[in-house]
């Protein structure tokens, strides 16, 4: 079970904000299991543990690698993907030692050539996360560097000056990849993290996941990109909910997505408009998926590797 964690600055919000709350708090939703739509939940659908090569490090992709510095976060999602793991504090600890070896492994896996570090959230781990960018930056073969938070919304304080400073020293590109979900969420805390994000160099794109009863509205998510874009952050993707065990009761139903993210398209910027994807079980590639512009058979598709499979 993924422990309970909730940052002041969450609080304060979800005072007003019921979509807000319900992220953060947890429900005996939770204990059943079963998605609405009868799709099977795993484990770990997108089979990290599987590709993790050494402590850490997770080589699903050809060209790039995941590196997952930490398992705590400032506040914890309820939806975590990675709910298996997230909240286990002492076997997310990485050292310097564990670092070496990463260093190791890309030595021999030249055809890496980008690098995200995750979690857990990077930020609430400064003293590793500022090392790793220092020494993965060195590495003449990465040529970009992402960093996946959440803190600039769950607790804007981590935005720290240490944490900047590593990001305008860093010899690389720069994506920090922000995960928002509703237009609450953008205080002024937020947007002066984002700012000085933006200050030191870092370019900022946004993760979204339809969430039943939070997100799963046309109005809302039009509000959320429309305000993205103003603050300097690019909406990137905008996921289905992963099949994971314990947030069934997150999903939205797939012609409900569909629709919505349709509506977005005709109506936003193309600046404004993330892409609408299914991160597929089984490490089969982010599927982005059609809109109603076009008639499709929304009860398969091919993956990445050409495989013909059912919706999730």
């Amino acid at each position: 079970m993924l422990d309970i964690k909730i940052s002041e600055h969450l609080k304060k919000i979800s005072q007003s904000s019921e979509a807000v709350k319900n992220q953060f708090y947890f429900s005996d939703a939770e204990f059943f299991r079963g998605d609405p739509e009868g799709c099977q939940s795993f484990e770990d659908p997108l089979l990290e543990d599987q590709f993790e090569k050494t402590k850490g490090l997770i080589h699903k992709y050809e060209n790039r690698a995941l590196i997952l510095l930490t398992l705590t976060c400032a506040s914890y999602c309820r939806f975590c993907t990675r709910r298996r793991r997230v909240s286990d504090i002492e076997k997310g600890i990485i050292t310097k030692a564990d670092i070496k070896n990463m260093l190791a492994y890309l030595s021999v896996h030249q055809e890496i050539k980008e690098i995200i570090f995750s979690g857990g959230d990077p930020f609430t781990t400064p003293k590793i996360l500022k090392y790793a960018l220092k020494v993965f930056s060195k590495l003449p073969q990465i040529k970009v560097i992402r960093i996946g938070t959440r803190t600039p919304v769950s607790n804007p304080s981590l935005v720290t000056r240490g944490i900047l400073s590593a990001i305008k020293k860093s010899k690389k590109t720069v994506y920090v990849m922000i995960h928002f979900e509703h237009p609450d969420e953008v205080s002024e805390k937020t947007v002066k993290a984002c700012l000085k994000l933006r200050k030191a160099g870092a370019i900022l794109f946004s993760q979204s996941v339809f969430l039943k009863g939070i997100n799963d509205s046309y109005d809302v998510l039009y509000k959320l990109f429309s305000r993205l874009i103003e603050i300097g952050v690019k909406p990137y993707y905008l996921y289905r909910c992963d099949p994971v065990k314990g947030i069934e009761h997150f999903r939205v139903p797939f012609k409900k997505e569909i629709e919505i993210a349709t509506l977005l398209r005709k109506n936003l910027s193309g600046l404004a408009s993330p892409l609408y994807v299914i991160d597929t079980p089984n490490g089969s590639g982010k599927i982005p998926v059609p809109l109603n512009f076009w008639d499709f058979d929304c009860e398969k598709f091919r993956d990445f590797k050409d495989e013909v499979k059912g919706i999730i």
